[in-house]
């Protein structure tokens, strides 16, 4: 539980980074952005794998830029589905996506998979 709980923050804080930076990318108030954090994690765990199965053979061709685009929709529908979460377009969605795949990934190298904060050490041997 606690696991899910800092990397639902963790979303939250790289769409909270996307709004920052981005013009026409904006929420409401900050339970609307927790909300979007979490609509977004259900829409990546539930719809996306159909959507990548889909846009496999694109996906294959464009040698996998075409995930930013299915990212990008990801976040739109969550955009479309939510309200007081407003974004302007695809080109939002797709520099939004963009922002929050790297947020996610920086932080997702100090939390391991049960929640707990970890840096690795290594030593170099000679």
């Amino acid at each position: 539980m606690r696991g899910f709980i800092i990397r639902l923050l963790i979303t939250a804080l790289g769409l909270w980074v996307a709004s920052l930076l981005i013009h026409k990318m904006a929420f409401s108030n900050p339970w609307t952005l927790i909300a979007a954090a979490l609509l977004l994690g259900l829409v990546n765990a539930v719809i996306r794998p159909l959507i990548l199965l889909l846009t496999l053979p694109i996906t294959i061709v464009t040698l996998g830029l075409f995930l930013l685009v299915v990212n990008a929709a990801m976040l739109g529908l969550v955009a479309a589905i939510l309200p007081g979460f407003s974004l302007g377009g695809f080109f939002p969605a797709f520099f939004g996506s963009i922002i929050v795949g790297v947020t996610s990934w920086l932080a997702s190298w100090f939390v391991g998979p049960h929640g707990r904060i970890e840096i690795m050490h290594s030593r170099r041997h000679e």
